[in-house]
This record gives structure tokens, C-alpha cells and sequence, in this order.
């Protein structure tokens, strides 16, 4: 005899081939996609220890009969892409297939109208991400550029130290040059306070070092340079002063124990 609770006990999972994993529609901004690139990149240059997942713009499936959302940036720790990552399943964040949300969503604010710190917050507290951030360079939404949201419960509690426990980093305001662009960059930074750099700051960083050993072996060649320089100077000295006493006939080693 079939149980009768089989069926409404049994979960039934979309077709994902069948779910919109992408659009093709480019929407964001040049500040935005530098932003994010920014974010993701110093994670991944960064964190080489750490197993995660790091994107902007990719689509997440959190609940049956919800559409996806697209946060501008998301983390999730200790998952990876599958390898066939062209498979119509693997090509977006499909939470019942990862097993967990992700740790940490993040948008960036472009416009009055993206709901970033209402319906998309409450989308992210039911999706259960633990934490939600919310950029808001130009403070269109309130007085202040960044919040940092931490999921209590089933609501989240807004945080006034920007530090993400999970992950061991926190986020600051920096004053820099990202690609070319100065500007004001949201940045990561680690436990003990330095800024996560990119591949690119790493190697421009490297470059510096090797420049400054190259002009110290510099420094101590040319000083090496002007002891020798000075020896030989010394001992032409020596030479010539031998020749003036032997001229006048002194012996200068008569002279070596006075």
C-alpha cells in the first residue's frame, strides 16, 4: 500500500533548463562594473587558501517559485562551479543544488529605485544570506554610503562595525586608483587592517620592491666604488710620499716606527 504522504512530503525541483540563467542584457554602470570587478578580483588574488565563490551579476535560485535575483556581487564559502559550468544547471547559483545561500550578497546603489535596502533585503533575509551589503557611493538613499546588514533570526540587524566574521575580513572606504581611475573604491581588508590588493596591486607592489632592492645593490656598489676610489687614493698618496723621501734620501722605513 502506497503511503499517501509521499506525495506531498516529496519536493519537486524545477527543470533548470528550463529557468532563465541569463539575459544577455548589459545593465549596469562603468562605476558599478568597476566596482565589482575591484571586489571580486582582490578576493580571488587574496584568498588563495580559501575554497569559494565569488561573482557580480549572476543570477541566484533560492526558493521553487521565486524568480531569481541578481546581486551585484555575492560570496559563498566553501562551494565551487562545477566542472561542466556550461551545463544549463551549473550556469547560475542554484541554492538547492550548492546546498546553502551564499554568505554575503552586496549591492551597489544606482538609482532611488532599486529597493536595495527594502524588497531586495527582505528577498536576501528570506533567501538567508547571512550578510547583506549595501553601497550607496553617491548616498542616494540616506545620509551614509555603506551598510552592513547581519541576518538575526529571520531579519536582518544593521551593523556598525563593517566586519564579516565568517570570512575573517571587513570592508573600508579607500582613497586610491583602480584601473586607471581615481576615485573613492569600496575595498576588503584583512585582520590586520591591510587592504586585500588585486593581482595587479600585487604586481605593481612586487615591481616597487624589486626596484627599491635594485637601487639599494645600487647604493651599496657605488659606495663600495668610492671606498675603493678612496683606498687607491691613499695608497697613491703613500707612493709619492715614499718617492719624495727617497729622493732626499730617507729611507721611509726609517720613519715606520716614529
Amino acid at each position: 500500500m502506497s503511503n499517501p504522504l509521499a506525495t506531498t512530503d516529496e519536493v519537486i525541483l524545477p527543470d533548470a533548463n528550463l529557468l532563465t540563467t541569463e539575459d544577455d542584457t548589459p545593465v549596469d554602470n562603468f562605476a558599478s562594473a568597476k566596482q565589482q570587478r575591484l571586489l571580486v578580483s582582490s578576493l580571488y588574488s587574496s584568498l588563495t587558501g580559501s575554497t569559494f565563490l565569488a561573482e557580480a551579476n549572476v543570477g541566484i535560485y533560492h526558493a521553487v517559485s521565486q524568480p531569481a535575483i541578481v546581486p551585484d556581487m555575492f560570496v559563498s564559502l566553501d562551494v565551487q562551479v562545477p566542472a561542466d559550468w556550461w551545463e544549463k544547471p551549473n550556469r547560475c547559483y542554484l541554492v538547492w543544488n550548492f546546498g546553502k545561500p551564499p554568505e554575503v550578497v552586496l549591492e551597489i546603489v544606482s538609482n532611488r529605485v532599486g529597493g536595495e535596502l527594502t524588497s531586495k533585503l527582505q528577498t536576501y533575509a528570506q533567501m538567508r544570506a547571512g550578510y547583506c551589503i549595501v553601497y550607496d557611493p553617491a548616498t542616494q538613499l540616506g545620509e551614509q554610503p555603506l551598510y552592513l546588514y547581519e541576518l538575526r533570526g529571520w531579519h536582518y540587524v544593521e551593523q556598525s562595525e563593517l566586519w564579516l566574521e565568517p570570512m575573517g575580513i571587513g570592508l573600508t572606504l579607500w582613497q586610491g586608483e583602480f584601473e586607471g581611475r581615481q576615485d573613492t573604491w569600496l575595498r576588503w581588508y584583512d585582520a590586520q587592517g591591510h587592504i586585500l590588493l588585486t593581482g595587479d596591486e600585487k604586481a605593481e607592489q612586487e615591481r616597487q620592491r624589486a626596484e627599491q632592492e635594485h637601487q639599494r645593490a645600487e647604493q651599496e656598489h657605488q659606495r663600495a666604488e668610492q671606498e675603493r676610489q678612496r683606498a687607491e687614493q691613499e695608497r697613491q698618496r703613500a707612493e709619492r710620499l715614499a718617492e719624495l723621501l727617497k729622493a732626499q734620501g730617507i729611507d721611509p722605513g726609517d720613519l715606520s716606527g716614529l
